[in-house]
């Protein structure tokens, strides 16, 4: 799958390594380095296992999450013009190949 990042301090965040640990810990950033694999390596969003993969609701409403380490989540949504929906209208997950990533934190702060 395609990742592509907000801004560059997420993408620097997720791309060195030393900014990632004095950011996030060691654990966290084993975990953000893993999750990111994992991402990379599937061919949509439903083929996610690892990280308790979810559809975010309330203000969160159109993007994904998947657990890293204590509260922390990465957060993303699809990266795609259109966004491909389902019969119902909300996003059909199993159809989105390239995403976004927004956040890397706790997002119940």
């Amino acid at each position: 799958m395609e990742i592509a990042f907000a801004d560059s301090k997420l993408q620097t965040l997720c791309e060195q390594l030393d900014i990632a640990q004095r950011k996030l810990g060691a654990k966290c950033t084993k975990k953000l380095i893993t999750r990111l694999a994992d991402i990379a390596a599937v061919s949509c969003v439903t083929e996610l296992v690892a990280g308790r993969p979810h559809p975010l609701k309330g203000d969160r409403a159109g993007e994904f999450a998947v657990d890293l380490e204590g509260g922390k989540r990465l957060v993303f949504k699809p990266d795609h013009d259109p966004v491909p929906l389902t019969k119902h209208g909300s996003i059909d997950w199993s159809k989105v190949t390239a995403i976004c990533i927004v956040l890397i934190g706790d997002y119940h702060d």
